[in-house]
């Protein structure tokens, strides 16, 4: 080989460093498409069950479709219109946010209260922790039923008991006064069982050093739970407090079966008004509208939630 070849023959070196790349980049190729076969099934039932009935809601909120497969013709945003328009809409919200205030704010409170006693020691902790979580295992029909019979104004246990202190008890479920706050205590008993042990979690991870530290400064029991307990639990709280409204604003089950919405439609929240309006006056369109309003009402309160939430950590 004369000068001129060695020259121009790249050297052994690159060629080994070529042949490694290829091959590195063959592999993170076949990784990838071996990761993305793993994620095809759940991709899969994820567009199909999610996004594609997201898509197809919001087209249907345009048009006129009916339950019975009729007038399906676009009609732009005429269902939007009327919806805001519409009084039922907004007395539903109402109902819906006034529900979820009434509900998050024991579910958080008296959880925290119920996880604390738990952790201080008490006799019987898997009975406590059994009572407090039972009834979150129970179906939505099972508590309703339950708490239909204890709410009855002539056989039930809640004004049988009553009448031994010679208080006549309401119509629980009959009067509008006394309606919402009927569904909110059998949600707070029904659901508290969950924020309850996450509650119970977070505080046995809180480090015993802390409390006994604060004992050798004198600091009695009050003085801990105010300057130790509840500033470590603020990130549990902040948890509770976010799943808690999420899952109150989309209360369904123990209003249908317990008041239908009754009475008077003082219970009724949005999510019962839209399945009202689209599987008993079979207006599917305009139940659409309805639902996504709901849904951009949600994403502008869970932004701002963050927002204030942000500002509050910076400052912090």
């Amino acid at each position: 080989m004369t000068t001129a070849d060695a020259l121009a023959a790249p050297p052994q070196g690159a060629l080994q460093g070529d042949s490694l790349a290829v091959g590195r980049a063959r592999r993170r190729r076949s990784d990838n498409l071996r990761g993305w076969l793993y994620c095809a099934p759940f991709l899969l039932a994820f567009g199909i069950f999610l996004i594609w009935p997201t898509i197809y809601g919001l087209w249907m909120s345009f048009t006129g479709t009916s339950l019975a497969g009729t007038n399906t013709e676009f009609v732009g945003l005429a269902n939007w219109k009327e919806a805001l328009g519409d009084p039922q809409v907004w007395t539903s919200l109402a109902n819906t946010a006034w529900f979820t205030v009434l509900s998050t704010v024991p579910l958080v409170v008296v959880a925290m209260l119920l996880a604390v006693l738990v952790n201080i020691g008490l006799p019987g902790q898997w009975f406590w922790r059994l009572s407090f979580f039972m009834p979150f295992l129970l179906a939505s029909t099972v508590v309703s039923q339950f708490w239909n019979w204890m709410y009855n104004p002539q056989l039930g246990l809640i004004n049988t008991f009553l009448g031994w202190f010679g208080i006549a008890g309401p119509a629980w479920l009959q009067d509008p006064s006394t309606a919402m706050i009927a569904v909110v205590v059998t949600t707070v008993w029904w659901t508290i069982g969950f924020n309850f042990l996450l509650y119970l979690a977070a505080l046995q991870n809180i480090p015993d050093q802390l409390y006994e530290a604060a004992s050798l400064d004198g600091a009695g029991a009050w003085r801990k739970f105010r300057s130790i307990t509840l500033p470590q639990l603020l990130p549990t709280t902040v948890l509770v407090l976010v799943l808690q409204m999420l899952a109150s604003l989309k209360v369904f089950d123990q209003i249908y079966q317990m008041t239908g919405g009754g009475p008077g439609g003082e219970t009724r929240p949005v999510l019962l008004y839209i399945y009202e309006v689209g599987f008993t006056g079979y207006r599917l369109g305009y139940a659409s509208a309805i639902s996504y309003i709901f849904f951009f009402l949600i994403i502008i309160v869970s932004i701002a939630y963050m927002v204030i939430s942000s500002r509050r950590s910076v400052k912090a």
